[in-house]
């Protein structure tokens, strides 16, 4: 059976797995999916059209779903949050819904979100990334996978963050943060390699010197970014290679430079 503490709202219309539980003084609107395995703490809303995946678990202050911030949205216009399973929302956070794009905002598997993070209308993330506390992301940005994101950062509207980054605390990121770097600053630059984070993701040795190589063309060469790309694109390339290469050419705002 739900477990749902007597003074907890739960609308018409919200599908709760039995195995649910939710504390006490929150607010499930009607048109909420909530999955298997999910822990909804106190005082939680999670606002209509946001589904959550199995073993979420939300704790006290979070909101789930609500308006976005921006100035021309109308209710016709919404459109859902959805979220993976085996995450973690900490006190505080915020997640707006979509509005622009057809699928919403959606969030994968197995991310953690420290305390009162913002998370824009139309973002999405993929899995196994680490927010920091009061980090904010802007309409449209996008996180990849196994990504550290330090406390305090905030990552401009329609930035791309790639695989295994790390970003320093209180960075202002106004580009794309390519795939297997560092970056700080304000804004923000290229540091190195996240040398650490591919070392414990199993990135072998052969691995991390083919993504160093590559690196290395595109920013310590004589050679700007289209003609690194030009030149890489004309060798063997390992999937690493490759990852950053297609990171680099499906860029919109620029990639963000070396310090």
């Amino acid at each position: 059976m739900n477990k749902i503490h007597p003074t907890a709202i739960i609308e018409d219309g919200a599908e709760l797995h039995p195995s649910v539980s939710v504390g006490p003084f929150s607010i499930i609107e009607g048109g909420v999916f909530i999955g298997e395995g999910c822990v909804i703490e106190s005082g939680v809303r999670i606002f209509s059209g946001t589904t959550l995946g199995k073993n979420n678990r939300v704790y006290s202050g979070a909101m789930l779903g609500c308006e976005p911030l921006d100035l021309s949205f109308t209710p016709e216009k919404s459109r859902p949050l959805l979220i993976g399973d085996n995450n973690h929302f900490r006190e505080g956070v915020n997640f707006s819904r979509g509005v622009k794009s057809e699928d919403g905002t959606i969030i994968g598997s197995g991310n953690y979100f420290m305390s009162n993070c913002h998370v824009g209308h139309d973002c999405r993330f993929g899995d196994h990334n680490v927010v920091g506390s009061y980090t904010a992301f802007a309409g449209h940005a996008s996180v990849s996978n196994k990504a550290f994101i330090s406390g305090l950062a905030g990552i401009h509207q329609f930035c791309r963050i790639g695989d295994n980054v790390m970003i320093a605390g209180c960075a202002k990121v106004v580009k794309d943060v390519p795939p297997f770097t560092t970056c700080d600053g304000n804004p923000a630059r290229i540091l190195g390699l996240n040398a650490v984070g591919l070392r414990r993701n199993g990135f072998d040795a052969t691995a991390r010197k083919s993504i160093k190589q590559t690196y290395k063309i595109l920013y310590h060469s004589d050679l700007n970014i289209s003609q690194a790309l030009e030149q890489l694109r004309g060798e063997p390339q390992g999937s690493e290679a490759q990852r950053i290469i297609a990171f680099f050419e499906a860029s919109e705002r620029g990639v963000t430079t070396h310090k």
